[in-house]
């Protein structure tokens, strides 16, 4: 059977909207998943279907969240090999502009339009640049980067339904379930 990863939006922030690991874990397991697994508190989990649709995946966990917490977490599915490619371009990107402050991968619901890319590799600035291979966007923050904010470039909101992970999140997860 096909092995999944999960990545959830907009989760353990603030005192609203919180939801554990275990609870995570909890809740995919109950709705008929597999060899379910979480890594940290920030919404990453391993599962398994016989399931081949990503949208329906992604539906089916969407309403298992909202029903069990009471508010809506949007869910960006991609399979094991998807994610060892996502890291491997990671890395791949990561070397070819050494001296980076931060590289956040934006892993996106749905790929954006062409119109929507060249808005988003667009806001290239001091502060760094956006490249976006499919579903997939990764911010590289050079020098100019002022810490503390993780959209310097103003390009989430071009993206759609997206959550954010940094690169050693996405490399450990690859590393660990791919």
């Amino acid at each position: 059977m096909p092995t999944y990863v999960a990545f959830l939006r907009a989760i353990n922030l603030g005192p609203n909207r919180k939801f554990p690991k275990d609870d995570i874990r909890r809740v995919v397991e109950s709705v008929g998943f597999t060899g379910v697994e979480t890594h940290i508190n920030t919404g990453n989990v391993r599962l398994t279907t016989s399931l081949r649709s990503r949208p329906k995946i992604e539906g089916l966990l969407e309403r298992a969240f909202a029903a069990d917490r009471g508010f809506d977490v949007p869910a960006i599915v991609f399979t094991t090999g998807e994610l060892a490619e996502i890291a491997r371009e990671a890395a791949e990107l990561n070397a070819q502009h050494p001296g980076l402050e931060r590289h956040y991968v934006y892993l996106m619901k749905d790929e954006p339009s062409p119109e929507a890319v060249e808005r988003i590799t667009g806001l290239a600035s001091a502060e760094g640049e956006m490249v976006v291979r499919g579903r997939v966007a990764h911010a590289l923050l050079g020098p100019g980067y002022q810490a503390g904010s993780v959209d310097p470039l103003g390009a989430a909101k071009l993206l759609g339904v997206a959550t954010n992970r940094n690169l050693n999140v996405v490399t450990t997860i690859a590393e660990k379930w791919c």
